[in-house]
């Protein structure tokens, strides 16, 4: 019986043309999707699967930009090393990246810990961010309650359906409207040799509470977008968030969870697009 890709199934379920590509640089192997033409928007997925995780929106968003979408490192395809897995580390293997790539200004999209990221980058490295848009962010302040952290563990030591299902109450507010080939891409990534690292050597460091006065230097034009049944990280943190940073705004997505591309794709698509867009 042939065995199904379920990652190229994602990407299929994209609805354009996608190209794979992979680059090399601080020895560290990054594989990335990219598709459309004009300026770069750069989308950090969280701490699961990898890129397709945005199969839900890169076509809405390539219809007016370049999509750079990576495999973050320690996910999806990308080199899975021996590393902190901090903030820190997460934002100089992006910023090498980008540099490689001969980026010198990017959006930058970033869900749940693709959003601690992003934070850190912008901080990092001002002149290289133009807009940023933060999609039920990390580093807020928000820590899962026990159930949701109960399910994050079992699946990220034990990866099966089983764990998948009980996790995915806490991920969106429809379960049903998740790709069954995403549930068994994020299965795949923990499972292959080092899938567990960026889950046992960085113990939540990526998301750990960034301070508030640090969120005051962000100058960037900042989208917050929150789910409201989000059941991972309570969606008051964003808020507090969107009043902090100086040039932000929130939108609130109803009956979406942790994951509002995929519980609520049209209205997220439009809410991200027409801020890019504006």
């Amino acid at each position: 019986m042939k065995k199904i890709n379920h990652r190229q199934k994602l990407i299929e379920k994209i609805g354009r043309p996608v190209v794979q590509k992979v680059l090399t640089c601080d020895s560290i192997r990054t594989t990335y999707l990219t598709t459309g033409d004009g300026f770069p928007v750069v989308l950090l997925h969280g701490a699961g699967a990898g890129a397709v995780t945005w199969y839900p929106s890169m076509d809405a968003i390539a219809r007016n930009f370049r999509v750079l979408a990576p495999d973050i490192v320690g996910y999806g395809d990308s080199d899975k090393p021996d590393a902190l897995y901090d903030r820190a580390y997460f934002s100089g293997w992006l910023k090498a990246f980008l540099l490689a790539l001969g980026e010198e200004k990017v959006h930058l999209v970033g869900l749940s810990q693709g959003g601690a990221i992003a934070i850190q980058f912008a901080l990092d490295n001002p002149d290289m961010v133009d807009k940023l848009v933060l999609v039920n962010s990390g580093g807020l302040g928000a820590r899962p309650s026990f159930w949701p952290m109960l399910g994050m563990i079992w699946m990220n030591s034990f990866p099966s359906l089983i764990a998948s299902r009980f996790n995915s109450q806490y991920l969106l507010s429809r379960p049903e409207s998740r790709d069954l080939s995403h549930i068994h891409y994020s299965i795949e990534v923990l499972k292959k040799s080092g899938g567990k690292k960026a889950f046992t050597q960085g113990r939540g460091a990526a998301v750990s509470a960034i301070p508030m006065d640090l969120l005051a230097h962000i100058t960037h034009q900042t989208l917050v977008i929150v789910g409201e049944n989000d059941r991972l990280f309570s969606s008051e943190y964003g808020e507090r968030a969107s009043q902090i940073i100086p040039n932000a705004e929130l939108i609130r997505i109803q009956d979406a969870g942790h994951l509002p591309l995929m519980d609520q794709p049209e209205v997220f698509n439009q809410a991200l697009c027409a801020f890019l867009e504006r």
